[in-house]
This record gives structure tokens, C-alpha cells and sequence, in this order.
């Protein structure tokens, strides 16, 4: 792990490089392959604990391990009960991920907190950071299982999900070393938390475009997704007759191109099939079952509902017309969430502070304020990433843009006043 960082390192132009070496390091806590992967409950989650632990001690945090897996550090006035306000974001990636998607948006605020205890400040309320245990939904059929916990809104059946090998999320938890029984306990007092904040990599090309460092996010988009089964009738491949075969992958394959051509046709919906598993599976078996995913993206609940419901009709006429059987079970819903008006207008006090020049826009992407909205104000940073990549190896944030958003958080820190928020 690393040493203790020198004084040089808080100087002006040394901070950015800082927190790309310990996103480097933490990257190193992967699956092997490209990228980064680490799932929820996973040896790569437990062998990182350890270092953004060190982390939050050198920012004057303590941190602890709590019910739903995830890691939060808490400062003396936190742990006293004062007002507090939360920063953070997730540990876990998809598959094959990159190094700077939601680690970001642990390591910027914990370097901001360390930067800001170097120099003697002392802030006026509690701060709280916390690695989510879980956001992406990767390795179980459900999402934010760690913001929902502080949120309040985690429901029993999460617990009872399951991954690919059977294990049930209460399982994983479990065997990870935590009590899922303890899950209700972690809803955080609304009355005592003074909002949510997040630092997040855009996902996107708009702030390469406008050659801007950071931006201010307004909303964040809605999210539902569902899993469709497809049933069909096996048979050998060579002794069956092409007419009259009931092919759970041909027609599983229409359905994708029924899903694509909503998608298409509806304005403000974006989603995608992305996970397509095949029974029995076999060179020379027709396939009898075939199950897959379709997630749905808008900001407007109704567009999503419109979205949904188109694609639902399409896939039943595919499935009549082919003789097949499918259900179609929702997963997952999150409504799309706005950002508080007085976090909007602190960041942008912030940058103007430090003249750097921002904007608001919207986020296409889901993240943990999905879930703690339901509990806060919520508000979020964008920071630039090169050719907007991300959920890919490549994607990329440069020194320079990282020590704009960890002073950003240090200015917007040290202007908020308790007693003015919401």
C-alpha cells in the first residue's frame, strides 16, 4: 500500500496526480483480463476494503464495514451525531470495466477531506463517505443494494436474488462477513442528513466537446429493467424437419430486433439487450429455452411506460406467430431523480471560484442518488473523460482534470453552510 504522502503532495499542480496513482493502485484489485473487474461480494471487493480504509483514516475518517457491504467513513462530528453530509459512490464495475468509474467518486472527496486536514480546516458539520458496495447490478439481478440501505427502501426479496451460481445475495453478504438482518438499521435520519453528493466521470462527450473540466449535473435518468424467457420445444438438430420447429433462439433473436426497432422509433428512449443466455446450449440441439435482458433509459417515466409496453406487444406477436411461450418479469424500476437546487448552486460557486468555466447538463446514466433521493438532496460533478468513453478499459480521466474536481469539492466544502441547505 502506499506510504504516508509527503507535504509536496497537497501543493498546487501535485494533487491530480496524487489521485490518479491511487486510483491506479486500486484498479490493481481486479479480476484477471482487461480492464477492471470487480463484482459485489467478491474477493476483489474484500481485497480493496483494506486500502480506501487507509484512505479514509489519512482524511481523518473512521471507517467500518457495515450490513450491506458497504465501506463508510465517518468523521468525529458524524459519529457524534451531527448534521452530516455524504459523499461517495461505488466500488463494484461491470465486466471489463475501466479504473475511474465510480472509484472517482470515493478517491476525489477523500483526497479533498485529507487536502483540506493538511491545511487545519475544520468543517462546521458532519462529513460521511461511503463505497457502495454495490451500483452496477452485475453479478445479481437487482442494483444500489448499498444506497437503498441507507436510503431505507431496501425490500426482503433483493436479499433473496440470486447470481449465476445460485448464490443468494443474503448468501453472498453473509459469507462476505456482514449480517443482511442489519440492513434496516443503516436508513439514515432524513432530519439529520444534509444532502448526497457524488463526483462521477460524464460517460458521455459532452464536456470534451465544450473543453470544460468539470460540469453540474441536474438529473439523472430513470432505469427499469426486465427479464424475458423465451420457451421453445428442443429436438436434434438433424432429424427435425425446419417447418414447424419451435426454436426458442430464432425467435428470441426477432424479439432482440423488435426491442431495437422500438427503441429506434421512440424519442427520449434509449436501452439495450444486454445478456442472452441459451438452454441446453449444444452444437446440435435446437434450443429450448433462451433467457435475456432489456433495459429501458428516460428521464420521463411515461416515455419509459410508453417504451415498455410497445415492446412487451411486440414480443408477445413474435412469440404467437413462432408458437412460443415467454414471460417477461421487471427487475428492476428507479425513477429518474433531479438535483437539489442549493447543491447546483454551490458547485457553481465553487468553480466560478476557482474560474473554472461549467455548465449544467443531464446524466443519461443511473447512479446511487437513483437511490438516495428518497432520503436527501442529492447533487453531482461531472468530470471529463476522454472520447466520453466508459464501462470500457480505455476510459480515462488526465491529472489535470482530476485536481480541478478534488478542488472543486474542497471549495464547495468549506462554503456550505448547514444551516442554508435545502
Amino acid at each position: 500500500m502506499s506510504q504516508q504522502p509527503p507535504h509536496a503532495t497537497f501543493a498546487e499542480g501535485k494533487i491530480g496526480q496524487y489521485l490518479l496513482n491511487r486510483l491506479d493502485e486500486a484498479a490493481q484489485y481486479s479480476q484477471p483480463g482487461a480492464g477492471v473487474t470487480r463484482l459485489f461480494c467478491s474477493t476483489e471487493h474484500r481485497q480493496v476494503l483494506p486500502l480506501i480504509e487507509q484512505w479514509m483514516t489519512r482524511a481523518g475518517l473512521t471507517p467500518e464495514l457495515d450490513a450491506a457491504g458497504n465501506l463508510v467513513g465517518r468523521c468525529p462530528k458524524a459519529l457524534s451525531g451531527e448534521p452530516t453530509l455524504i459523499m461517495g459512490s461505488h466500488q463494484d464495475s461491470v465486466v471489463e470495466g475501466g479504473k475511474y468509474d465510480g472509484m472517482l467518486g470515493i478517491a476525489v472527496p477523500l483526497v479533498a477531506l485529507e487536502t483540506l486536514r493538511h491545511a487545519g480546516v475544520t468543517l462546521p458539520y458532519g462529513v460521511e463517505v461511503v463505497a457502495f458496495g454495490d451500483e452496477e447490478g452485475v453479478r445479481f439481478p437487482t442494483t444500489l443494494v448499498g444506497s437503498r440501505a441507507l436510503a431505507g427502501t431496501t425490500e426482503s426479496q433483493q436479499l433473496e436474488a440470486r447470481d449465476k451460481q445460485g448464490i443468494s445475495l443474503r448468501e453472498a453478504l453473509r459469507s462476505f462477513g456482514v449480517e443482511p438482518d442489519g440492513i434496516p438499521a443503516l436508513a439514515r435520519d432524513p432530519a439529520n442528513t444534509l444532502g448526497f453528493v457524488e463526483v462521477h466521470i460524464e460517460q458521455g462527450p459532452r464536456l470534451e466537446q465544450r473543453d470544460h473540466a468539470v460540469g453540474i449535473v441536474t438529473s439523472l435518468t430513470g432505469i427499469e429493467r426486465h427479464q424475458v424467457t423465451v420457451s421453445g420445444k428442443a429436438g436434434h438438430a438433424g432429424t427435425t424437419p425446419m417447418p414447424g420447429r419451435h426454436d426458442a433462439l430464432v425467435g428470441a433473436s426477432d424479439m432482440v430486433l423488435a426491442v431495437d426497432r422500438v427503441l429506434q422509433a421512440t424519442e427520449g428512449l434509449v436501452g439495450v439487450v444486454g445478456q442472452l443466455d441459451v438452454h441446453p446450449n449444444a452444437v446440435n440441439v435446437i434450443p429450448a429455452s433462451v433467457t435475456f435482458t432489456i433495459e429501458l433509459r428516460s428521464p420521463q417515466s411515461e416515455t419509459r411506460q410508453q417504451g415498455h409496453e410497445t415492446i412487451r406487444a411486440a414480443l408477445h406477436e413474435v412469440a404467437e406467430r413462432r408458437g412460443l411461450t415467454l414471460s417477461m418479469d421487471n427487475t428492476y424500476r428507479a425513477d429518474g431523480a433531479h438535483c437539489a437546487e442549493w447543491i447546483m448552486r454551490g458547485l457553481e460557486q465553487a468553480c466560478a471560484t476557482l474560474e473554472q468555466p461549467t455548465e449544467r447538463m443531464f446524466s443519461g446514466a443511473g447512479h446511487d442518488g437513483l437511490a438516495m433521493q428518497d432520503v436527501t438532496d442529492i447533487g453531482m460533478l461531472f468530470v471529463r473523460c476522454k472520447e466520453g468513453l466508459s464501462h470500457h478499459p480505455d476510459e480515462h480521466i488526465s491529472a489535470d482534470d482530476g485536481e480541478v474536481a478534488v478542488r472543486v469539492m474542497m471549495e464547495f466544502l468549506q462554503q456550505l453552510d448547514p444551516s442554508r441547505c435545502r
